[in-house]
């Protein structure tokens, strides 16, 4: 009787563990809903011609730049923008960075990430909105799609179809045309580390480096991906930027905003019907239909919104149907809607203490970087000490050191370059093949590194240790002078 119950315990036991298994599944599926496809509505106005504007400028420096030249003389580079890794230099039309100078790219970086920061508190994301690659790519999608499948209606209505001849017609041309612009995406930002016309014809001729292939194709799945089939999601689940503006942003930044205190209550309104004891907005939903991200922008601030504006076009060709102001939905800030709750103005304060800081930071930055570049060197000077052996003692007692110099001309033309030595008192350069009337004489070679083996040798006494030592090399032409510290050592006396 006991084993009986103890068996029919443990069967309700299990009937319970798998309804609970079930009911957490299904909060599980609950948790992680399902995409839904969003229809974008073509908006018109202000903002959706600005951002066209944005798109093409955007789009054609991108497309265009690798193909602009800039004549640096025979033998070098001409493409105005260059990564040349083979030459380990960046071109940038008149700016030529060697990769000792890379922390022009770190400054390049920190300025953008100052300017990202000053457009965040001043006008949100205004930067998702219009200059983000995904917005832009995501646009010219959107773009193509519009063309070839109609706008919002006639888009939705084909997605129900059943597939037929005209809707498989009309799919194929849309995905051919949108993996046409992810190959010539993937194709341009190759070109930026190549010359462009050569490259562009080993590409077509099957005779470019099987890396180039692998990076094109890359580019070519990303930008198919993000753009055509992913979109929102990436701004929403991918992009940290949505989370980290918050910290960039205060109650005086503007964003695109759904003024509350004048479009409630809302509801529909018949013409020739009374506005007293009602708010402006009359549920259109046009705001949700035009936004790419699928979202009501009557709901407050929201991680996916990405102040693209054009909910402000879509309100407004509204609200001027309907005889009211525009501006139901406009840029303003979280200060002024507190404000106007307590029967006040409207006040803008873009001058404020971290706008002040983060042009601030910009100007000095940029500061730095362009006296930089107006005082670069063209002539610099490494050196490297042999270390094997650490000295040798000669036949008369005296001591050498070898070393090999890395002589680094950044210029189109060959210079004559004296080496002399200084901090070690009694030591002297040993270069006989060099020395031209008693001076150590070089030629440093046009655009690249010479090198040059050179022997420091110090009298008996100079001590047991390490001794510091500068080399110097100095154009005898310009005059230009760069150094290098170094090291002699010694070992005791036999």
């Amino acid at each position: 009787m006991t084993k009986v119950t103890l068996i029919d315990t443990t069967a309700r036991a299990d009937e319970h563990s798998i309804e609970a298994r079930a009911v957490n599944s299904k909060e599980a599926r609950e948790l992680y809903k399902k995409r839904e496809q969003i229809y974008p509505k073509l908006a018109q106005g202000f903002f959706r011609n600005l951002k066209w504007a944005a798109m093409i400028v955007l789009l054609s420096i991108y497309y265009i730049t690798p193909w602009l030249r800039w004549d640096r003389g025979v033998g070098r580079a001409d493409q105005a923008v260059l990564v040349d890794f083979e030459a380990r230099r960046f071109f940038f039309f008149f700016i030529e960075l060697w990769p000792q100078e890379v922390y022009y790219i770190t400054g390049l970086l920190i300025l953008a990430a100052f300017a990202i920061f000053l457009s965040s508190a001043l006008f949100g994301r205004v930067w998702c909105g219009y200059a983000c690659p995904q917005t832009v790519w995501t646009d010219l999608y959107i773009y193509v799609e519009r063309a070839i499948e109609g706008d919002r209606n006639a888009r939705m209505r084909l997605d129900k179809e059943p597939w037929s001849l005209s809707k498989l017609g009309k799919k194929l041309s849309k995905h051919i045309a949108w993996i046409a612009i992810a190959a010539a995406t993937g194709g341009a930002w190759v070109f930026y580390f190549g010359d462009a016309p050569t490259l562009f014809r080993e590409i077509f001729t099957g005779q470019a480096d099987p890396v180039v292939y692998l990076f094109i194709g890359i580019l070519t799945f990303t930008t198919y991906a993000l753009a055509g089939t992913m979109r929102e999601q990436v701004c929403t689940y991918m992009c940290p930027w949505p989370r980290i503006q918050a910290a960039m942003i205060d109650k005086d930044a503007l964003s695109v905003t759904y003024r509350v205190d004048r479009g409630e209550p809302r509801g529909a309104h018949k013409k020739h019907e009374s506005w007293e004891g009602r708010g402006d907005c009359i549920d259109c939903r046009q705001c949700v239909a035009v936004c790419p991200q699928g979202i009501d922008i009557r709901d407050g601030d929201q991680l996916e919104c990405i102040n693209c504006a054009l909910c402000i076009d879509a309100c407004d060709e509204i609200m001027k149907k309907v005889g009211r102001p525009t501006g139901l939905i406009a840029y303003d800030s979280y200060a002024n809607v507190e404000r106007r709750k307590q029967g006040k103005g409207g006040v803008y304060r873009l001058i404020r203490s971290r706008t002040v800081l983060y042009g601030t930071l910009m100007a000095l930055v940029a500061a730095f970087m362009i006296y930089g570049l107006a005082t670069r060197q063209t002539l610099d000077l490494n050196v490297i000490r042999d270390r094997s052996p650490p000295f040798v003692r000669l036949a008369d007692g005296d001591i050498r050191n070898d070393y090999a110099l890395k002589l680094i001309n950044m210029t189109d033309r060959a210079r004559q370059v004296e080496i002399t030595l200084d901090g070690l008192s009694g030591a002297r350069l040993f270069v006989p093949a060099l020395e031209v009337e008693g001076r150590v004489i070089v030629e440093a070679k046009p655009d690249t590194v010479t090198n040059v083996r050179i022997h420091v040798v110090a009298p008996s006494d100079v001590g047991e240790g390490s001794h510091p030592l500068r080399f110097m090399i100095r154009d005898t032409n310009s005059n230009d002078v760069a150094t290098s510290a170094s090291a002699f050592l010694a070992g005791s006396p036999p």
